[in-house]
């Protein structure tokens, strides 16, 4: 029988093992900490009870993924979560964007561009699922669909400071940076209007869900299908080196490329290892996990509806602080992120207790204590915050790095989105998956198409490993 070792048991890698194992093959997933899931991990961080999100939280493009959709998880466990509101962006003197899954409800909100946002969103959401099919794809692949594409990409390649210009009003320019701005990087370069578009349509199209019972509820319901084709799974097992994985036809790699070069060492081709090497860092995340008693105060009260709060103020400071950031300058009052998972998925609250995620855009690397940063911010549009903490675990670019290897520097995207990046990572090839090493693939965020708990850059080196495979004359059964 044909074998395969898959190396790290994040979303990549699990979608990798099940793809692999439903093709055929005997799959064997190795992952060097006690539990699996990478970056889809939950647990109690704060008080008993209490159950937080290590890291992934909120998934559009988790529901909105090609292949999840085609697992039919749920018979595993997997339990989508809506708020009543997806996302919300609050403003200093108490006005609030607010996204919701249905576009008219959202352009309602917005007023005199209400109509605007439906125009830039509306096709896309409409045609989400035949673009996600080309999109989530190697760019080195003949579009299936390229009406719709043609149609996407000039609003793509925008930097996101030019497509903001199409709003006129605060509030809708702010809704869109505070998207944009999950693409960890300078907004005012090309194509990172790209990431916030598909964000935004995808929510338009499958909301921004939570997975009932924490996100690690995504990585049980694929190890149970794993297990279901007969993969296995074995904790505790550290790769450090070639020689630390089993004989196998093929490996993946679930894995950071600088954690793949020191895998394989001179295996690597030259060209393979300079690329790799040269491969940019993103921003890092400084996460800080509150129990707190009861609701936040928001000032605007329909923040707390919403599942995802963002909270960077105006587009114009929202850029000015991902620049920042971007050159390795920490800002007074960077952009953060809070989810609000509890308002929709209550199974994570132990009486009036609620879990409260939130984490901050700083350098890569970043050494200092950014946690006094993130709480003036939510208090900045929440005043009495401070008042209802009832206990805090605060997690560094080091902390991250140290729970999860892959994010290098508190880099939890698995690279920058740079012009190149965004699009060619984590090299240029017609095979982005290949290390250059007959057999052997990287399947991490690293990999077209870049994070999120989509299972679809796993999927796509799959398919290449099952290519390389057929081209030498294997046999699967």
């Amino acid at each position: 029988m044909t074998t395969a070792v898959v190396v790290g048991s994040g979303p990549n890698g699990l979608a990798a093992a099940v793809h692999l194992a439903r093709s055929g093959v005997d799959v064997q997933v190795l992952e060097a900490a006690d539990t699996i899931g990478g970056g889809t991990r939950s647990g109690e961080l704060t008080v008993p009870g209490v159950i937080h999100d290590l890291c992934s939280a909120i998934h559009p493009m988790g529901a909105g993924s090609p292949y999840l959709a085609t697992l039919d998880l749920e018979r595993y466990g997997l339990d989508w979560k809506w708020a009543e509101v997806d996302c919300a962006h609050p403003l200093d003197g108490g006005d609030a964007g607010l996204i919701y899954r249905s576009i008219d409800a959202t352009a309602d909100g917005l007023g005199p561009d209400g109509t605007r946002w439906k125009r830039m969103f509306g096709d896309i959401a409409r045609n989400f699922d035949v673009l996600a099919a080309d999109l989530m794809r190697p760019i080195a692949n003949v579009p299936r669909h390229p009406l719709p594409l043609v149609a996407f990409g000039p609003r793509a390649l925008l930097p996101a400071t030019v497509a903001a210009r199409w709003w006129r009003t605060e509030k809708a320019r702010a809704l869109f940076g505070g998207v944009a701005a999950h693409t960890f990087y300078r907004l005012d370069r090309p194509a990172t209007s790209a990431v916030g578009l598909m964000i935004t349509a995808s929510g338009h199209r499958y909301g921004w869900p939570v997975a009932e019972g924490g996100s690690e509820a995504i990585s049980r319901s694929l190890a149970s299908m794993l297990r279901d084709w007969g993969g296995k799974i074995d904790t505790g097992i550290t790769v450090r080196t070639a020689s630390d994985i089993p004989r196998a036809d093929i490996v993946l790699l679930d894995t950071s490329p600088s954690a793949a070069l020191k895998i394989y060492g001179d295996a690597v081709p030259n060209r393979v290892a300079k690329a790799y090497s040269k491969f940019r860092k993103a921003p890092a995340a400084f996460k800080v996990d509150f129990a707190i008693d009861g609701d936040v105060p928001w000032t605007n009260s329909d923040c707390a509806r919403a599942g995802t709060v963002h909270l960077g103020g105006t587009f114009e400071e929202i850029a000015a602080n991902e620049k920042d950031i971007t050159q390795g300058r920490m800002p007074s009052r960077p952009f953060v992120l809070v989810g609000q998972q509890y308002v929709a998925d209550p199974t994570r609250s132990a009486g009036t207790i609620n879990p409260l995620y939130a984490y901050a855009h700083v350098p890569n690397g970043y050494t200092g204590d950014a946690t006094e940063a993130v709480i003036a911010q939510i208090e900045r549009f929440a005043p009495g915050f401070r008042d209802i903490i009832v206990a805090t675990t605060v997690t560094s670019p080091a902390d991250l790095e140290r729970s999860n290897p892959n994010y290098v520097g508190g880099d939890i995207i698995g690279g920058a989105n740079t012009e190149l990046q965004v699009v060619l990572r984590p090299r240029i090839a017609l095979d982005p998956y290949s290390i250059g090493v007959p057999g052997v693939y990287l399947c991490s965020a690293s990999t077209p198409p870049g994070a999120g708990a989509h299972g679809m850059c796993g999927f796509n080196a799959a398919e290449s490993a099952l290519k390389y495979l057929r081209k030498s004359t294997r046999v699967l059964r």
